[in-house]
């Protein structure tokens, strides 16, 4: 059996090694994501070959990620697919992008079922577009904007520091009491991995700003980098009673973004109507689908990951 490890924030330097000089551009490869959710998920990683692992659990059931590397990676996914058996469980990779679904398909022909689940595809952004928000297509974004600064005249953005992360859990215990979340699963988990993850801010290698008006916070939002062209921005949270605070707070992040990055992921929407209503508004160049591979003599149904 492979010798899995459990994911520490000390594997940083091994696991983005691998995830930076990689062309993928889905989420689920963000250090700070594999970190902060490794309590639900129990994630492990395995360096095989030259390529980098994944195992995690879904609920009771068993997932792998395609691995990531360069090189023939058949014999890796052979060991994998052993893995699973010496787990008793079937062999099932998430979060499988085109380009891996076409890998596959080359090195196990007609061997694996894949299925789609829209509520997992990632949005991706032109960084470009989120800064400057040009044309007729952004102009209710830009009208917000407007706004805001013209109600706000006084605001001011500022970088994620340590002495700043007592306001981001401020606003984020705010949040979810207005929200509701220690009554609803998903909510709860994701404050888990949010407060985990504020805590190890700059451990973990995150980004992230901060916005004030009338001298209080009212929003703030962090990420990482994915690869070398690509920005995971994992967290947005805003004061609901500040009209435009989620406008700005997008807009002032994607400035402060460095422009080697041309992309910007951010994430998926989970099949939440209005969170897909929003990320749509901003007009996605990409929206990644990603799939869900079995062996065909292993069928499951979807994965809820």
């Amino acid at each position: 059996m492979i010798e899995f490890k459990d994911i520490t924030i000390k594997d940083k330097d091994i696991i983005t090694a691998y995830t930076m000089n990689s062309n993928r551009r889905n989420c689920d490869l963000s250090f700070s994501n594999l970190c902060s959710w490794r309590f639900l998920y129990h994630t492990k990683y395995a360096i095989i070959d030259n390529f980098l692992a994944f195992k995690f659990w879904a609920g009771d059931e068993l997932a792998y990620m395609m691995p990531v590397g360069e090189g023939n990676v058949k014999p890796v996914l052979k060991a994998l697919i052993e893995d699973a058996s010496q787990e008793n469980q079937p062999f099932c990779m998430l979060g499988v992008c085109s380009c891996m679904r076409e890998e596959l398909e080359s090195i196990f022909p007609g061997q694996f079922i894949f299925t789609a689940d829209r509520d997992y595809a990632d949005y991706i952004y032109l960084r470009s577009d989120l800064a400057t928000l040009k044309g007729k297509k952004f102009q209710a974004k830009r009208n917000h904007i407007n706004k805001f600064r013209n109600t706000y005249g006084n605001y001011e953005y500022a970088p994620i520091t340590p002495d700043r992360i007592s306001e981001c859990l401020e606003l984020e215990a705010e949040w979810c009491k207005a929200n509701n979340c220690d009554k609803q699963e998903g909510t709860g988990n994701e404050r888990r991995a949010l407060v985990y993850a504020l805590h190890h801010f700059e451990e973990l290698g995150l980004t992230g700003g901060i916005l004030h008006a009338n001298g209080k916070i009212v929003a703030f939002t962090f990420g990482m980098p994915i690869n070398k062209d690509t920005f995971g921005v994992h967290v947005e949270k805003a004061d609901t009673n500040i009209d435009g605070a989620y406008a700005m707070i997008n807009y002032e992040f994607a400035n402060h973004i460095p422009e080697q990055y041309t992309y910007i992921n951010r994430e998926e929407d989970l099949g939440i109507e209005g969170l897909r209503k929003a990320k749509l508004s901003y007009q996605p160049t990409i929206i990644l689908e990603k799939y869900m591979a079995c062996l065909k003599n292993e069928p499951l149904d979807m994965i809820k990951w």
